[in-house]
């Protein structure tokens, strides 16, 4: 059976240079259409893209979303998001590029979309899970084709696709506004020390420090050193600042949806910078009960988040929490950088619950008519349980062991009784 159009999110790297050919021998597709999504990688990346679109001799579209995806990133600050330890990045960037292709497949009347994605990631459940609210046919040539990286490379090279080799090809990078991954090659093996030539967004750390000051409004970064930016050039402000740092770079062992364990390696400077100063702003001006709840609500956002459920109802239900308490977190925070750490080093807020009085070492009364003397009752309360709860284990042990005395005695007794014969 023939079909018509098929559109392929096309990075122009190895696995989706070689689903061209594919989809149209395997899957007998007529036109391959190839629909790279702008979320901020490099300007070179895109560029590779459409060159490699244009060697390969089919129609190529970019789509500009960077806009939209720095706002999705900054949905993740408000939920202070995190993943094991790093800041999400592609697992954001997923749905974005998919819901664009779609969109795009929608208006242009395609029939199919398609992946480069394996079986053995996250991302091919990342897309389908915003592709299969669709009427479209997915495809997945890698996956249902049981694609290893050796076999494309040797059908590429056989068929004299344009594919760029070099060093480079040594691993598989993904790259996007927040975040870059590197991944494969001798990293996979977990006991190797990655080489610093991995690195492009963050320098080794040296002994060089600076401070910055960020602003937030309802939870939003707006402005950097006092300098108002929109949501993008923030973002390359930051890497470029905390870059310059060694700040954000993550090595760990990362469980992936399907139960796989693989080493990442990742950078993500901005990210690290923005997440730091907005826990440190939340500090300040939520209420202890909110922190605590929120740290709940935040851990669930980030878990549905990495699986690419971002549209989920339950994610819009979180938000509805994570956005009330937001709405009060306006103000700025100083941090550090040095020796590829970020830290918190001031913050100042209108809306802090903070009383400087109450807290004073050399304030006799607090604020509000309290006293120091007013936390005598407290503090007598305050363990009463766990001293009743001691109390009462002291007695059952000394009972215990009265008892076991008194019987050790009559044991004694009845073996003086009878080795006297009486």
């Amino acid at each position: 059976m023939t079909h018509d159009r098929v559109a392929l999110a096309f990075s122009g790297g190895l696995d989706t240079t070689v689903c061209v050919p594919l989809l149209e021998e395997e899957y007998d597709y007529d036109e391959v259409v190839g629909v790279t999504v702008d979320v901020g990688q490099p300007t070179a990346e895109l560029e590779e893209a459409a060159e490699t679109a244009a060697a390969l001799g089919i129609e190529h579209h970019v789509l500009d979303a960077t806009a939209a995806f720095a706002e999705l990133c900054f949905d993740a600050v408000n939920a202070n998001a995190t993943y094991q330890g790093y800041p999400l990045g592609t697992a954001l960037a997923r749905p974005v590029i998919a819901e664009a292709i779609a969109e795009l497949a929608a208006e242009e009347g395609y029939d199919a979309l398609a992946h480069g994605c394996t079986g053995k990631g996250n991302d091919q459940l990342r897309f389908e899970a915003v592709w299969r609210a669709s009427d479209f046919e997915v495809i997945a040539p890698v996956r249902e084709l049981g694609l290893t990286r050796d076999w494309e490379t040797e059908f590429a090279a056989d068929r004299g696709l344009p594919v760029e080799g070099g060093d480079g090809g040594r691993y598989s990078v993904d790259s996007n506004l927040w975040t870059r991954s590197v991944e494969g090659s001798e990293l996979e093996d977990p006991s190797t020390i990655p080489e610093e030539s991995i690195y492009e967004w963050t320098q080794a750390p040296g002994d060089g420090a600076e401070q910055l000051t960020v602003a937030f409004e309802a939870g939003r970064p707006v402005a950097v050193d006092g300098e108002e930016l929109d949501p993008v050039a923030l973002i390359e402000r930051l890497n470029a600042r905390a870059g310059a740092h060694g700040v954000g770079r993550s090595d760990i062992m990362e469980d992936r949806m399907l139960g796989l364990k693989v080493r990442e390696n990742y950078e993500h400077p901005a990210a690290t910078v923005l997440l730091a100063a907005h826990e440190a702003l939340e500090g300040l001006v939520l209420t202890q009960e909110e922190r605590s709840f929120k740290q709940q609500v935040d851990q669930q956002w980030a878990e549905t988040a990495y699986e690419g459920l971002i549209a989920s109802p339950l994610v819009e239900a979180l938000e509805g929490f994570i956005d009330a308490t937001n709405a009060r977190v306006t103000g700025t925070v100083t941090l550090r950088l040095e020796g590829g750490t970020v830290r918190p080093v001031a913050r100042e807020s209108e809306v802090s619950v903070y009383s400087e009085r109450a807290a004073s070492f050399d304030e006799a009364d607090v604020a509000g008519n309290i006293t120091q003397a007013d936390a005598t009752g407290v503090a007598k309360y305050h363990g009463f349980q766990s001293r009743l709860a001691q109390a009462a284990i002291e007695r059952t042990q000394l009972s215990t062991a009265e008892t076991e005395t008194d019987e050790a005695g009559t044991d004694e007794e009845t073996t003086r009784r009878l080795t006297q014969g009486g």
